[in-house]
């Protein structure tokens, strides 16, 4: 590439950072390219009216990074260093009863993404696996992302990957695509998605807020490091870390409360009225979303690695580091503890009509009956045998994409006849690419949430459906094809 490049380089001792900012200026162009060092790294580029302010603009980036602590360097002198993990122990369980284990999918490493709707259960795991199973036990599906999964988040139809490469990607359509391209500098902890509006929580304590069309809004430090907690609701965002939980406003102007927990925080989770933390001083603590304020402790015996609620908080579940699940009342009384049966301890954890779903530090992912009659039985020593479920050896397996289907234009007599979908159109706003609807009966003032590397300049696309957002947007659902 021609221009003029300054490269920077962020290395600190230990754990610390260790990664690159690269800014180079060709004419009115400015491209920056970023990531860990030993990396590619990412590229944006963007489009400037003179050179005299593509200059500009550069030194202000290479000015704000400076300030931050990156000096030059020169590039393959340093190292890669391997992806931060979440480090992860298991002890075998203290409890006298096994839980009722109704089936077992063994994914084959350490598996902390889980969700679970009316149709399918979703695991995802540290090599970059994600599969969904049937309420029976059944394989229906199987992806393979660039990386770890770090956690699987539902937004409404869509269901979205946190991957270690720096990408979260959405899984809602045949073929998975990069949705929102967080970096790969960053230290993804946990995600959650609300109205299409990415929330980040990060290794060094760190929250960042990412709108629908991938363009960071705004971040905050919170007091402490480690941050395996966010939740995000129409009210606020919840962020939970080794000092505590903060909330903040939606908008980022400013903290609504902060509320110290005994222990890091090592998961969360949320109803309507309260969000609930699970810590390494072996509770989970519920707190009152309006204010902070402490509404019950559910006490285990070890360090909780994962939390959930049966609807409304009527019973609050709970997964330590020594294998063992829990189910409190509502007010913190203990039910039951119990095993989990040689799978290891609950990373993640969902509770759906009387089954209480986990996956573990084993890599498996377990539906266990947490029926009053199932549990009764279980205390007294009477379980069923566990069902082991087997993956299909002809199962596909579905990989990003990086391109989309090519297929001839659709006329408006033709889609109004029947043919389907929507039209759509990618259009340059200044140094933006956006995309907007063409199809009659849309807002044609409102953008549409697009994958980034499908945007070409004038090009035309059909998907399957659009489906508006609370923030004056759509969403895409189902395929997206470009029209020749």
């Amino acid at each position: 590439m021609s221009g003029t490049t300054t490269y920077l380089e962020l290395s600190q001792e230990g754990e610390g950072a260790h990664k690159f900012y690269e800014v180079t200026v060709d004419g009115v162009t400015v491209t920056v390219r970023y990531g860990r060092i030993g990396t590619a790294g990412q590229l944006k580029t963007s489009a400037f009216p003179t050179p005299a302010k593509a200059q500009a603009a550069a030194a202000k980036k290479i000015g704000e990074k400076a300030r931050k602590g990156y000096a030059p360097a020169v590039p393959g002198v340093r190292a890669a260093r391997a992806v931060t993990r979440r480090q992860v122990t298991s002890a075998p369980s203290t409890a006298r009863a096994v839980a009722p284990v109704l089936w077992r999918f063994r994914t084959g490493t350490s598996a902390f993404g889980i969700h679970i709707d009316q149709d399918r259960c979703w695991v995802g795991n540290q090599a970059g696996e994600v599969h969904t199973v049937g309420h029976d036990g059944e394989v229906l599906a199987r992806y393979q992302l660039p990386d770890g999964v770090k956690c699987l988040v539902a937004d409404d139809f869509w269901i979205y990957a946190g991957c270690d490469d720096g990408t979260v990607y959405d899984l809602s359509a045949k073929l998975p695509f990069a949705a929102y391209e967080i970096s790969a500098d960053v230290d993804i902890f946990w995600l959650d998605i609300h109205g299409g509006v990415l929330n980040v929580a990060d290794r060094d304590g760190g929250l960042a807020v990412i709108d629908h069309e991938d363009e960071f809004q705004w971040s905050r430090k919170s007091a402490g490091g480690h941050a395996w907690m966010v939740r995000r609701d129409e009210h606020a965002v919840y962020h939970g870390h080794e000092k505590g939980v903060t909330a903040y406003a939606l908008d980022g102007s400013g903290e609504r409360w902060h509320t110290p927990t005994e222990g890091a925080v090592l998961f969360g989770w949320q109803e309507a009225d309260a969000v609930y933390a699970g810590t390494a001083r072996k509770l989970v603590r519920r707190l009152s979303k309006a204010t902070g304020a402490v509404q019950a402790d559910y006490r285990c015996d070890a360090a909780v690695y994962s939390c959930a609620t049966a609807p409304g908080g009527q019973y609050v579940f709970a997964g330590d580091s020594a294998s063992s699940v829990y189910c409190f009342a509502a007010d913190g009384t203990r039910l039951w503890k119990l095993g989990t049966g040689g799978v290891g301890s609950a990373l993640s954890m969902q509770y759906l009509d009387e089954r209480l779903y986990i996956v573990t530090t084993h890599g498996s992912l377990v539906c266990i009956d947490a029926s009053e009659a199932a549990i009764t039985a279980a205390e007294d020593g009477r379980v069923p045998q566990p069902v082991d479920v087997k993956m299909a050896a002809a199962l596909p397996t579905y990989t990003p994409s990086t391109a989309v289907e090519t297929i001839p234009a659709v006329s408006s007599a033709e889609q109004a006849g029947g043919a389907g979908g929507v039209t759509v159109e990618c259009v340059q706003e200044g140094s933006r690419m956006r995309v907007r609807v063409v199809s009659e009966g849309y807002e044609p003032s409102w953008n549409v949430q697009f994958p980034r590397h499908a945007r070409v300049h004038g090009a035309r696309y059909l998907v399957d459906g659009l489906h508006p957002a609370a923030g004056g947007f759509y969403r895409v659902r189902g395929e997206i094809r470009r029209l020749l």
